[in-house]
C-alpha cells in the first residue's frame, strides 16, 4: 500500500513489486491519494487484514503528515505483518518469541550470520532509535549476546561511543553522520541509511580503510530488507495455509 506520491516511496514500491514478480509472489498495488485521512488508511488496511486472499501486508513508509502512521500499522493483522512494523512484532523481538521480524533488522542479522561475524560478548553500537529499525536491531543483537549501546543524533560524545564498537549499525537517517575516523580498526559496519543521492549514514570512503567489513549504499542492507520481506511473506502464506514451513519456498 502506498499513500501519496513521494518519489522515493514510489521507487521502493516498484522495486518490491518487481522482486515479487521475479520470485512468483502475486502482489497487489493499493494506491491511496496524498490527501487520505488516517481513518481512510486504517479502513483500507483492515480490509486487507480480513481478506483471506492476502498473506502479507506492507504499508510503505513514511506516510503523509496528516496520517497517523502508528494507527495504520496497528490495523495490520499480526499474522500478515511481513514488514515487522506492528507492536505485536516489536514485542516478539523484544521477548525473543517467534514472530515476523522488522525487515531491515532481520536482514542485518542475516548478513552478520552469512559473514560469520561473532557477536557473543562484542560491543555493538546502534546509531538510531526508530521503532522499526534502530530499536529492534538492538534487541536482536542483544539476543545474540552482544552488548548493545544505543546512540542517536543528540547523543553527547557520539564519536567516542562509536569508536568503542566492534559492530556499528548506522540507522539515523542523516547523510554521512558517522565519519571514517569514528570507526575502530577492524570493526564491522552496517549502513542502513538511505539518503538523497544514494548516500548512506556512514562516510563510506573514509570508513572503507578502517572497517573489516562494511555494507555499501546502495546495494547492501537495502537488498537484504527486500529479501527478508519476500521470505517472510512466504512464511506467512505457509502458516496461513497450515503448511510445514519451507513447503511453498521449495
Amino acid at each position: 500500500m502506498l499513500i501519496g506520491d513521494d518519489p522515493a516511496s514510489v521507487t521502493y514500491v516498484k522495486m518490491k513489486r518487481n522482486c515479487c514478480d521475479k520470485t512468483g509472489i502475486d502482489s497487489r498495488f493499493i494506491e491511496l491519494p496524498a490527501a487520505t485521512s488516517t481513518s481512510e488508511a486504517v479502513s483500507a488496511v483492515r480490509h486487507l487484514s480480513e481478506d483471506l486472499g492476502v498473506d502479507g501486508i506492507l504499508v510503505q513508509h513514511p506516510v503523509p503528515p496528516q496520517v497517523d502512521e502508528r494507527a495504520v500499522f496497528k490495523a495490520i493483522a499480526p499474522a500478515k505483518d511481513v514488514d515487522g512494523v506492528t507492536m505485536h512484532s516489536f514485542a516478539a523481538m523484544a521477548f525473543g518469541l517467534p514472530g515476523l521480524l522488522s525487515c531491515t533488522p532481520g536482514g542485518i542479522i542475516r548478513l552478520l550470520d552469512a559473514y560469520q561475524v561473532e557477536l557473543v560478548g562484542k560491543h555493538a553500537v546502534v546509531v538510531g532509535r526508530s521503532p522499526i529499525l534502530g530499536k529492534p536491531v538492538g534487541m536482536l543483537l542483544l539476543a545474540r549476546d552482544a552488548t548493545v549501546t544505543y546512540g542517536h543524533s543528540r547523543t553527547r560524545g557520539l564519536p567516542e561511543i562509536v569508536a568503542s564498537a566492534d559492530v556499528v549499525v548506522a540507522a539515523v537517517g542523516k547523510p554521512e553522520l558517522v565519519r571514517g575516523d569514528w570507526i575502530k580498526p577492524g570493526a564491522v559496519v552496517l549502513d542502513a541509511g538511505c539518503n538523497e543521492g544514494n548516500v548512506g549514514d556512514v562516510a563510506f570512503n573514509e570508513a572503507l580503510g578502517r572497517a573489516s567489513l562494511i555494507t555499501p549504499v546502495p546495494g547492501g542492507v537495502g537488498r537484504m530488507t527486500i529479501s527478508v520481506l519476500l521470505d517472510q511473506t512466504v512464511t506467512a502464506a505457509e502458516k496461513g495455509a497450515g503448511l510445514p514451513l519451507g513447503t511453498a519456498a521449495s
